[in-house]
């Protein structure tokens, strides 16, 4: 078999890439995925969609990612479920506000609608917080949430109706050199020549980027993620809730809430079985700011990986070591909701174009150079 291009992975990063190549004219787009399309970090997403970073980078990966994700069904033909009800971040220290501050700040400048509100505003949008300690919030009506696995299979779907292959169930085993130059890529079904890969792996990069001898510093971190009953009077239009202090969000999920928050006590590994050590933490949290979730019941929990770089930044760009080694990967838990935006990117760094925004400094080799770019806005 040979091929364009060989991108490894089949998560939203390697289906939007797939589709984007093979919407350029890229003849011979190869996807290989290992198991099932979705079924690693994206099958466990929350789903959100936003803006609302302090990178300028992100903050414009993800508003051009809104965009393709608002005219989704139109172009790609699936319903994604968007819901645009907006993210709203619960701020309760002067450090935090002054931050949001800064970010809002440059967000409007960057044409995102965002805008500090109340407490009493932030719990009209959310009325299952409690304000008690809030000093402020910040609310961007643009922002939202939506189905993970649509959105994947939506981009293979049309990836493939454009010509690209999609292996799935295919292992690759090694990354063929000659010199510096990638000549093969070695999977269980066989051996694909190629002259390109595209790293796409999420949470398992790094052990890609070692069969061509590049260090992409990924590390997997498992998170984890429930969801609830029905609520009773839930409104339609609950904007994802993020309390920034403790990072526990919410957001509805059918008649009921899909919530999580991180574990500072988490150990990187591969692990992806739910457990029941990070349950106090999450009760204490809601407590706290939603103690209304207190009397849910947990109908379902999963466990996902994220894909954590040193300074909670992506990989996004070209290997320099080897020709050519393409990555997007690293995203630290917004890799989902940036997926259409990089396809965009990738495909223009393979087709030797200027990409709509200069990716640069997300280069891999920025930690060698000790030029880290970190973010600030996590959940």
């Amino acid at each position: 078999m040979r091929a364009s291009a060989v991108i490894i992975g089949g998560g939203v990063m390697g289906t939007s890439i797939a589709y984007h190549l093979a919407a350029a004219g890229v003849r011979d787009v190869v996807l290989v995925e290992r198991d099932e399309l979705a079924s690693g970090s994206t099958s466990k997403a929350a789903g959100g969609v936003r803006a609302q970073f302090s990178d300028e980078l992100n903050i414009q990966l993800g508003a051009r990612s809104l965009e393709a994700f608002g005219r989704f069904q139109e172009e790609i033909g699936y319903d994604i479920g968007l819901h645009r009800v907006g993210y709203l971040f619960l701020l309760s220290t002067p450090d935090e506000v002054a931050s949001f501050e800064a970010g809002v700040r440059l967000q409007n400048s960057l044409g995102v609608p965002s805008r500090l509100i109340t407490p009493e505003e932030a719990r009209q949008l959310s009325p299952l917080i409690s304000t008690d300690g809030l000093l402020a919030a910040a609310f961007s009506p643009t922002d939202g949430h939506c189905t993970p696995e649509a959105v994947v299979h939506g981009y293979a779907a049309a990836a493939r109706d454009l010509g690209a292959r999609v292996l799935r169930h295919t292992e690759v085993t090694g990354i063929d050199l000659q010199g510096t130059s990638i000549t093969a890529v070695s999977t269980t079904l066989g051996r694909i020549a190629t002259d390109t890969v595209i790293c796409a792996a999420g949470p398992w990069s790094r052990a890609v980027g070692a069969m061509a001898g590049v260090q992409l510093p990924v590390v997997p971190l498992r998170r984890q993620i429930a969801v609830t009953e029905p609520v009773a009077g839930l409104r339609p239009d609950l904007p994802m809730t993020i309390d920034f202090t403790t990072s526990l969000y919410f957001h509805a999920e059918g008649p009921g809430l899909l919530l999580g928050m991180s574990d500072p006590d988490e150990q990187p590994g591969f692990a992806t079985d739910p457990h029941d050590r990070w349950i106090p933490r999450l009760a204490a949290a809601m407590q706290q700011r939603a103690p209304a979730l207190l009397d849910l019941r947990r109908t379902g929990t999963w466990a996902g990986l994220y894909e954590i770089t040193p300074d909670h930044n992506a990989l996004i760009g070209e290997a320099t070591s080897v020709s050519r080694l393409l990555y997007a990967t690293g995203f630290s838990g917004h890799g989902f909701l940036q997926g259409p935006a990089v396809g965009e990117v990738i495909r223009d760094l393979y087709l030797g174009r200027v990409p709509f925004v200069d990716v640069s400094p997300l280069s891999a080799d920025r930690f060698a150079a000790d030029a880290p770019r970190p973010e600030a806005n996590l959940v």
